[in-house]
């Protein structure tokens, strides 16, 4: 494997991992629902805290990870249920995957 590339992981690996990952965090359950919602347009980080009622810092920790609240590698990015796409000069927008929209179709189904 070379600098840089990611290892992938299949679908049926990963959705216990997103399960678990929801569970323990409802800012991150919030924010995935928040893009389901607005799906296929996406939001940026201070919109998305707006909508879920929490600080933008909070926003960028459960969609990127940051030090000890957020583990990296149950970060909605590094899960594939959220992708990052610039929206123009230093803005990033977020939107959901779709292996989101399937991964939150399922979880809204099984309710």
């Amino acid at each position: 494997m070379q600098d840089g590339d990611v290892p992938v992981i299949s679908p049926d690996v990963l959705r216990p991992l997103i399960m678990r990952s929801l569970r323990r965090s409802s800012v991150r359950k919030k924010i995935a629902e928040y893009l389901f919602e607005i799906s296929p347009s996406g939001s940026y980080t201070s919109d998305i805290a707006y909508n879920v009622k929490t600080t933008p810092t909070n926003v960028i920790g459960a969609l990127r990870g940051m030090n000890t609240r957020y583990r990296h590698d149950e970060s909605l990015l590094s899960l594939n249920i959220v992708e990052q796409v610039d929206g123009g000069k230093n803005v990033k927008i977020y939107k959901l995957t779709d292996f989101g929209k399937d991964m939150l179709q399922s979880m809204k189904e099984r309710r």
